[in-house]
C-alpha cells in the first residue's frame, strides 16, 4: 500500500516508494488503490523515495505544472552523504545530461543541452563516515542533488552511479517536504524517513 498524505478532488499527495517509476508505475498503483485519474506533474528518480503530488484532473495538472514553472512549489530533501561538507551552503552548477549513459555531469560552460542548477543545504548532524543534510531545490534537474554533491567529493551514501563506495543498494535521498499555494492558502506536506 502506498502511503497517502492527502486526497481530494484536485490532487493526491503520497509517499513514493523507492523502486517505483514516478511517471508510469506510480499513477497505476494509486489508481488500483484509490480509484481513477492520477496525473504526474513532477518526478523522482526510480531509486529515490519521498513526497509527491499527482493531479486528479487535467485542470489541476496544468495549475500544478504552472506552480512548478514559476518556482512556487518548494521541494526539500534529506540525504546522507559521505564526508563533511561545510555546515551550510549554496551549490550552483551547469549540468549536462548524457541520455545514452543516463548520467549527469557538471560542466564549465553553457552549450546545447546544458542547464543551470541551484540548491541550498544545511548539515543537520554528522554521522559515522558522513553527514545528514537537508536540501532545498531551486531547480529540478535530473540527478541534480546526487551529481552536485558528488562533484564536490560528497557522494550520497548508496549512490554508486556517482562515486559512493559502500554496500548500500540505493541512494540515501528522500523527498521530505512539499509546499505550494492552492486556492488561497499555502499547504505543506512533510515526512521524514526512519534513517533521518
Amino acid at each position: 500500500m502506498i502511503q497517502m498524505l492527502e486526497m481530494n478532488d484536485d490532487f493526491g499527495v503520497c509517499v513514493k516508494p523507492a523502486g517505483v517509476d514516478a511517471e508510469s508505475e506510480l499513477p497505476a498503483l494509486l489508481q488500483s488503490q484509490q480509484g481513477p485519474s492520477f496525473l504526474p506533474v513532477h518526478r523522482l528518480d526510480r531509486n529515490v523515495s519521498g513526497v509527491m503530488v499527482l493531479a486528479r484532473h487535467s485542470g489541476a495538472a496544468a495549475a500544478l505544472s504552472e506552480l512548478i514553472r514559476r518556482g512556487e512549489m518548494e521541494k526539500e530533501y534529506v540525504a546522507l552523504c559521505h564526508g563533511e561538507p561545510e555546515k551550510e551552503g549554496v551549490m550552483e552548477d551547469l549540468l549536462f545530461r548524457d541520455a545514452r549513459k543516463n548520467k549527469v555531469f557538471v560542466v564549465k560552460r553553457m552549450r546545447r543541452g546544458v542547464r543551470d542548477a541551484r540548491l541550498e543545504y544545511r548539515v543537520l548532524r554528522r554521522t559515522p563516515g558522513g553527514s545528514l543534510v537537508r536540501i532545498r531545490l531551486f531547480t529540478g534537474r535530473t540527478h541534480q542533488i546526487r551529481v552536485q554533491f558528488a562533484s564536490r567529493g560528497f557522494p550520497l551514501m548508496g549512490d554508486h552511479k556517482y562515486g559512493a563506495r559502500d554496500s548500500l543498494d540505493a541512494p540515501m535521498l528522500f523527498a521530505c517536504r512539499l509546499s505550494f499555494p492552492w486556492k488561497g492558502r499555502v499547504i505543506t506536506f512533510e515526512i521524514l524517513p526512519d534513517w533521518a
